[in-house]
């Protein structure tokens, strides 16, 4: 098989879909790996470092597209990477298509085969094993970014995260448990917050508090509790995901009069749509900006910020599921495990997820023709 990794053209975008440790073991596995010149420029992969892994370089984006039969990519297609998809031609990389209805049917007008690493499940059939990597890249981040938002000359409130002998440290609200919110608590613990996690699984609470053992506050979460915390937060940190579905909107407009003038909301289910009402997609170019004087951090690829640990993190994930696609062809992979299978957002014209599917208020089919076949 023919695997294409095109350069990803998001707004500072510097992740690529296969590191050369990965362009490796394709050509170990009798696959050609073409990439586009330039596409790990980025984060100091250079086209000959590609070369000698074994790949092959391209010109442009256009010949990629043309020549691969597969597609492996860090973020969705843009629209003219749309564009450029054909029928039966694979693409495997994030898409988060609940908030996203130009490029779902731009998906489904191109005939793709799209699957989505944020839908792969695990063994288990909960985990998310292709997107745990960058949420705990993303939930470490969210306090990082968070921290020097409080700072006053980024609109802050003017605490320091982790206060100082006789002044209390910042309050930090993370609302939501799972892999993100856990390594934000993590992190802001470490710098010495005051850490309050809102989290509605019981068996998730008894483990957060377990783990942080009084380190941070593991509270039950429901709208009372909400509102109660966020109107004393420095920091509130949205870490809330429903797999393939937009994000709920837990914070409202309203919401925002009642809380600290400088508070600072950092939005990790941005790329869900968000689960803050006051929610809109930014970038890395310009990150925040101010609603009722409350600075929203609004990034949709925020692992982007640190593009080398991403980049890496993420293949050390992907790779063998990116393998099995090239070794077995698409659809003996996911007919043989249905956790994988999990991850076809997009089939020849049909959208096979529910949950992409509802978020949109589209038709899907769960067992797409083309995959019966």
């Amino acid at each position: 098989m023919l695997i294409g990794v095109p350069k990803e053209i998001k707004t500072l975008e510097y992740r690529v879909g296969l590191v050369p440790s990965s362009v490796k073991e394709f050509v170990k596995n009798g696959h050609e790996v073409l990439i586009e010149t330039g596409a790990g420029a980025g984060i100091n992969f250079s086209d000959e470092v590609y070369e000698k892994a074994g790949a092959k370089i391209a010109g442009s984006a256009a010949e990629v597209f043309e020549k691969a039969d597969m597609i492996i990519k860090v973020k969705e297609p843009q629209p003219q990477e749309c564009a450029m998809l054909r029928e039966d031609q694979i693409l495997f990389t994030y898409l988060h298509l609940a908030a996203d209805a130009v490029q779902t049917q731009g998906l489904v007008d191109s005939g793709c085969i799209a699957i989505a690493y944020e839908t792969v499940t695990g063994r288990d059939g909960r985990s998310l094993p292709l997107l745990e990597p960058m949420s705990e890249i993303a939930g470490r981040l969210s306090v990082q970014v968070g921290a020097y938002n409080l700072q006053k000359h980024a609109g802050g409130t003017g605490r320091l995260i982790g206060g100082v002998p006789g002044v209390k440290p910042a309050e930090v609200l993370i609302v939501g448990g799972g892999t993100a919110g856990f390594h934000a608590a993590q992190m802001a613990t470490g710098l010495g917050a005051n850490v309050t996690i809102l989290e509605m699984s019981n068996p998730r609470m008894r483990f957060l508090d377990e783990y942080f053992h009084g380190r941070a506050n593991i509270v039950y979460s429901n709208a009372h509790t909400l509102e109660e915390y966020a109107q004393h937060s420095d920091l509130i940190i949205g870490a809330v995901l429903i797999p393939g579905a937009s994000a709920p909107k837990l914070i409202s407009r309203d919401m925002l009069s009642t809380m600290l003038p400088g508070a600072v909301l950092v939005d990790i289910a941005i790329d869900q749509g968000g689960c803050f009402e006051t929610s809109k997609a930014t970038t890395h170019a310009d990150p925040t900006y101010v609603v009722d004087g409350v600075v929203h951090y609004c990034v949709a690829n925020m692992p982007g910020a640190v593009p080398l640990s991403s980049a890496l993190a993420l293949n050390h994930s992907v790779l063998p599921y990116a393998l099995r696609l090239a070794n077995e062809g698409w659809k003996a992979a996911l007919s043989k495990d249905e956790n994988f299978r999990n991850g076809l957002n997009v089939c020849k014209g049909e959208i096979t997820h529910e949950g992409v599917a509802e978020s949109l208020d589209l038709d899907f089919n769960p067992e797409p023709s083309a995959l019966a076949a």
